[in-house]
């Protein structure tokens, strides 16, 4: 998922992101389609460099080679992709159902407005860029 940057000088940066046991998902701001693919094949193998060097020779692929990209286009699609995103985890079995939980394997306490959420610096996502990550999805956060 991916919000389309108005800036020339930002070309690609990563938002928001979830790792789960065998996919990741992120939210991506790109000033276009040509960024975009620029910048996922750029951190594809920069994700494989720092893979092979944490566990050594691997077999095989660490990264597939496709990647579904949707372009968030309103405030509630967005609040929609960042809860996906920042909650699957829990939809995934990683959390009990019912309780209060953060995915330890995501941004979400980077997120400015999340409930329950706390600032923690460990997470390497840049500020959003975009108005629509950066406060629109609030407006939407909940009309239906």
């Amino acid at each position: 998922m991916f919000l389309e940057l108005a800036e020339a000088s930002e070309r690609f940066g990563v938002a928001h992101w979830s790792l789960q046991h065998d996919h990741i998902h992120l939210i991506v701001e790109a000033r276009d389609k040509e960024a975009l693919s620029s910048g996922i094949r750029s951190l594809m193998i920069r994700f494989a460099k720092r893979f092979t060097a944490l566990f050594g020779e691997t077999n095989g692929k660490v990264w597939g080679d496709r990647y579904h990209a949707h372009t968030l286009r309103s405030p509630r699609e967005t609040r929609n992709a960042l809860v996906y995103v920042l909650i699957n985890g829990k939809k995934h079995g990683e959390a009990p159902p019912g309780v209060s939980w953060v995915d330890p394997y995501s941004s979400a306490l980077e997120l400015d407005g999340w409930q329950g959420g706390l600032p923690d610096s460990r997470v390497p996502t840049r500020p959003p860029r975009t108005w629509m990550l950066r406060d629109g999805w609030k407006k939407r956060a909940s009309s239906r």
